[in-house]
């Protein structure tokens, strides 16, 4: 080897550990700071005949595979974290067995009170309590349903925020495809450009999940896992328009609630669509089928009950278009204005003790002219047995069965429970797999320890190009001297 060729092996050796100790340091510097992907620094040989070492550009170390597999389960979980928190609420809202409060137990405490009338009609004390306990009975499934609306609520204002939020990554995606071919045609790294990037593609895929297709020039494409284009140089615009508030009867498909578009285009937001899986479809879910679903049976239990005593034929003082002992809104019900009975169902105002608190009404007629006879509890027991009379129940959480007003309440309880259980489960298996995969590609992060030997090698390779540099500058004074 010629002087020549060891001063330029030594020098390019120098390069490569400069360079080298910069990459680790990156490394060590960032070894804790989110979507931060471990670099290493290319080295080759220069070639045949050439000495040195050739210093090529800077790589991120990930797994494209592990990466993918990450994402799927990461949109899994988050569209089963949705469902689970909204039967979670929801279940709190109905109640649950050991709950004083709930809807079943309202339901036997009005009961209990019934029983109690009978034994006592003439009692003015148990007649108030009647009043109380249906009061709070009607109370308890308009407060529950008006809870029911407010997730509706929720759940539409989070698809409009999280169509902002993919608008905007795919926006800064665009932009960062753009700078990254431009720095890299230039020679450059672009790998914190990159980084960057895949945390914008990870945001995005939690609310769509998305295919990422790499192109030239450090360029990707995304589209959703149904075949949406999201960004193929352009982004795609998605387009929604929240609602201040939601009525029960209003629904995407009467076309009082908004859908969504996408490029103009509407799109199937459905559980099965073109977006299949992450939180966006997981709260149209929630919107469009799932709380529609609830409501209809908070609307089946209050329009039960309030038929049940609405019946002419139980009190022959009500008329045919009269109210009966629970209300719609403070007057007749209609079954033909069936939805969102629950939220409108209110005591009688004769019988309310915040309104005229008749409740002798209770025992003589709700229309009764005047008191009649406080010993005659056959009303009374009338309406115990139309409670525990049974009915041919409908709904689509519910099914169709004969049922008592106590059993439907007990169903209707126990189907929120069970509602609740499953989804806690999907979400409690899809965290897990989510955890797993998300500890395997932190595996392939930054190893501290790892880092600080490599430090420590780069040292001593700089330490034996030093050398050799000092060596070759002897024998130029050497040869200089002779």
């Amino acid at each position: 080897m010629s002087i020549y060729s060891a001063l330029n092996s030594a020098m390019s050796g120098l390069t490569a550990a400069s360079r080298s100790s910069q990459v680790v340091s990156e490394n060590l510097a960032n070894a804790l700071t989110p979507g931060y992907t471990r670099r290493v620094l290319d080295l080759n040989s220069p070639g045949a005949g050439v000495s040195g070492v050739q210093v090529g550009s800077v790589q991120r170390l990930n797994d494209p595979v592990l990466i993918s597999n990450r994402r799927v389960a990461e949109a899994d979980y988050g569209a089963a974290k949705v469902q689970s928190d909204f039967f979670d609420r929801m279940s709190d809202l109905v109640g649950t067995v050991d709950d004083e409060m709930s809807l079943a137990s309202q339901l036997s405490d009005f009961e209990s009170s019934l029983i109690e009338a009978v034994s006592r009609p003439d009692s003015q004390p148990r007649l108030n309590d009647l009043a109380v306990k249906a009061d709070s009975l009607a109370s308890s499934i308009a407060r529950t349903a008006e809870g029911l609306r407010d997730l509706r609520v929720i759940s539409d204002n989070a698809i409009g925020a999280q169509v902002d939020t993919v608008n905007q990554a795919l926006q800064e995606i665009e932009k960062l495809n753009a700078r990254i071919m431009v720095v890299e045609a230039g020679g450059m790294d672009a790998v914190s450009m990159q980084d960057q990037r895949d945390q914008l593609i990870d945001q995005v895929n939690a609310i769509i999940p998305v295919n990422v297709v790499r192109r030239d020039n450090g360029q990707v494409t995304l589209y959703s896992s149904g075949g949406v284009m999201l960004l193929d140089h352009t982004a795609s615009e998605l387009s929604f328009t929240p609602a201040r508030d939601i009525m029960p009867h209003m629904t995407l498909g009467n076309g009082l609630l908004s859908g969504l578009e996408v490029n103009g285009k509407p799109i199937d937001t459905s559980v099965d669509g073109p977006l299949r899986g992450g939180t966006l479809t997981a709260q149209f879910e929630i919107r469009d089928v799932i709380a529609v679903e609830a409501q209809e049976d908070l609307d089946t239990m209050a329009a039960d009950l309030i038929e049940r005593f609405q019946d002419p034929a139980l009190d022959a003082t009500i008329g045919a278009t009269d109210a009966g002992i629970f209300t719609d809104d403070g007057g007749f019900y209609d079954p033909a204005n069936f939805t969102g009975i629950s939220n409108r169902i209110e005591l009688n105002d004769l019988v309310d003790l915040n309104g005229t608190g008749e409740t002798w009404r209770f025992r003589d007629g709700l229309y009764a002219a005047a008191p009649g006879d406080p010993g005659d509890s056959s009303l009374i027991q009338a309406y115990s047995d139309a409670l525990n009379t049974t009915r041919t129940i409908s709904s689509v959480g519910l099914g169709t069965a004969d049922m008592t007003a106590i059993t439907l309440g007990a169903n209707l309880l126990s189907r929120f429970a069970q509602d609740n259980e499953t989804a806690s489960r999907a979400s409690t298996f899809a965290a897990t797999s989510f955890n797993e995969l998300s500890q395997a590609e932190l595996a392939l992060g930054v190893d501290t320890d790892a880092e600080l030997q490599n430090l420590m090698l780069v040292e001593k390779f700089y330490a034996a190009n030093a050398r050799m540099i000092t060596v070759i500058d002897e024998l130029m004074d050497t040869l200089l001297r002779i």
